[in-house]
């Protein structure tokens, strides 16, 4: 048995959106946001619930579940796989924007509910090591958290160093299981007696999958093998048109200096002509 990669687009949604299933995103939430006693969500309501995606949808790597709770608060979960630059502008924008659609124009500011954020990055946004931060608005002075309206939490998996029998906490759980899923062949005896994983194991087994979702998730993780294939090519070539630079470079030293051309290709692994150019052009 094989299980999907959560980190998948498609196999994202498809755990974590199932309103069939909200358990399994309760149980996230609760435990990412660290919620407790009254503070504790019981129940969500889904608001972009999952659905099969069409490849034309799938040209931005960003995907969001959206849930609501008993106390009309909100909540924003993204998986983003490919580094962006300016991911933490973009939480901030579909934050506010998130915010701002809650009341029609003109309507009474109380009624807006809080919004909380929570990104889930395969790459390092933050300078420090924690694989989970949370960040607050709070006074400069004092550190109350007088404006509670936004609230962000980001996941860094690539900082994410622990063991599963390191994972003490159901938090630490979800994001060993986000991060390994797809490496199981059974269940892990550290998820077997917690309803929500076996929940979300069961979806990530493809078993009852379509067609159509096993046709997309395919789609989506040669994309991702795509990228990655790409950076790495582009990397190589950064480094080997480097080398090049500092050969031309000693290369031009040695001429000025009164080196002949047989040594200096000797030296730098240059070809004749290439020299005889660079002597040309100087």
């Amino acid at each position: 048995m094989k299980f999907a990669d959560p980190t998948n687009d498609m196999a994202f949604k498809k755990i974590f959106g199932d309103e069939n299933k909200t358990e399994v995103l309760i149980s996230f939430l609760n435990s990412i946001l660290d919620f407790k006693n009254n503070k504790l969500i019981k129940f969500v309501t889904i608001a972009n619930p999952y659905q099969i995606p069409q490849i034309k949808d799938l040209k931005n790597t960003i995907v969001d579940v959206k849930a609501i709770n008993q106390d009309n608060e909100e909540f924003i979960v993204e998986m983003q796989v490919e580094k962006d630059k300016n991911f933490a502008k973009r939480s901030l924008y579909y934050t506010s924007k998130s915010y701002i659609n809650q009341i029609e124009k003109g309507e009474e500011y109380y009624k807006l509910k809080k919004v909380y954020f929570i990104g889930i990055l395969d790459f390092a946004i933050f300078d420090t090591e924690d694989y989970l931060s949370r960040h607050l608005i709070v006074d400069e002075k004092t550190l109350k958290q007088e404006l509670k309206d936004f609230e962000f939490s980001f996941i860094e998996l690539k900082k994410f160093k622990l063991n599963l029998n390191e994972c003490d906490t159901i938090a630490k759980k979800w994001i060993y299981f986000i991060q390994n899923a797809d490496n199981f062949e059974v269940i892990p005896k550290e998820y077997e007696d917690i309803k929500e994983f076996k929940e979300a194991f069961s979806i990530a087994t493809q078993y009852n999958w379509s067609e159509k979702e096993l046709e997309i998730y395919d789609y989506v993780s040669m994309q991702n093998g795509k990228r990655i294939s790409e950076l790495l090519t582009a990397k190589e070539e950064g480094i080997e048109q480097g080398e090049k630079n500092a050969k031309i470079e000693i290369a031009k030293v040695s001429l000025k200096n009164g080196l002949d051309i047989d040594t200096i290709s000797l030296i730098t692994g240059l070809t004749i002509a290439d020299i005889e150019t660079l002597e040309l052009m100087h």
